[in-house]
C-alpha cells in the first residue's frame, strides 16, 4: 500500500463527522501501486477481513465496496458473486460508485501505531503536522505492521525506508518477528 486513511463516504450530507455521520458509512481509502499489488488482490483482502453474509446492523458499518471505474465495478461484482458461491448464502456487501470521501477525525487515523507511544513520539518528530503524518506512507506501512499485516521479509527490505530510530527499527522487527 502506497497510503491508507480512514474516513466517510456513500451519503449525501457534508462533512460528516464521527459522531454525526449522517447517511455516511465508515470506509477505508486506499492507494496502492498496481505494479506491486493488484486491485484483485486487494478484493481478496478485502473479503478475508470479515464475514459478509451478516447484514449490516447500521448504515455506519455497511459492507461496502466503492468502486472508481468500470474494470473495478466488474472486478468487485465477480468477486461477490463467487463469494455467495463459496459461502452458499446471500452475501450482504453492496457495490456502489465512489463518491466524495471525508477524512476522520486524526484520532481514528493510523489507529494502531497510535497506540504505542514510543512509535508515535518518533513519527511526531518526523511529522509535527498532523495532516503529514496522517498522510505519511511510513506511518501507513507501521500501522498495517503493527496490525499485523506483512511479512519479516518485506518489513526487513523497508525498514531503512521507514524513518525509524535504531530502536524503533529493532522494535518492530521484533514484534512482526514474534508474529511468524
Amino acid at each position: 500500500m502506497v497510503r491508507t486513511r480512514v474516513g466517510y463516504t456513500g451519503g449525501e450530507s457534508e462533512n460528516p463527522t464521527y459522531h454525526h455521520l449522517g447517511d455516511h458509512s465508515e470506509a477505508i481509502q486506499i492507494e496502492y501501486d498496481p505494479a506491486l499489488i493488484s486491485y484483485q488482490e486487494l478484493l481478496d483482502l478485502f473479503w478475508a477481513g470479515h464475514d459478509p453474509t451478516r447484514p449490516a446492523y447500521s448504515q455506519q458499518y455497511a459492507s461496502i465496496i466503492f468502486y472508481h471505474d468500470d474494470e473495478q465495478e466488474r472486478l468487485a461484482r465477480t468477486s461477490k458473486e463467487h463469494q455467495e458461491t463459496q459461502y452458499g448464502h446471500k452475501v450482504y456487501t453492496e457495490i456502489v460508485p465512489a463518491s466524495e470521501f471525508y477524512l476522520a477525525e486524526g484520532y481514528h487515523q493510523k489507529y494502531r501505531l497510535r497506540q504505542s507511544r514510543e512509535f508515535m513520539n518518533e513519527f511526531k518528530a518526523i511529522y509535527p503536522d498532523d495532516a503529514d503524518f496522517v498522510n505519511s506512507t511510513a506511518a501507513a506501512r507501521v500501522n498495517g505492521y503493527l496490525g499485523g499485516y506483512g511479512a519479516l521479509a518485506d518489513l526487513q527490505a523497508e525498514i531503512d525506508e521507514l524513518g525509524l530510530s535504531p530502536t524503533g527499527r529493532q522494535k518492530l522487527l521484533d514484534i512482526v518477528r514474534k508474529r511468524e
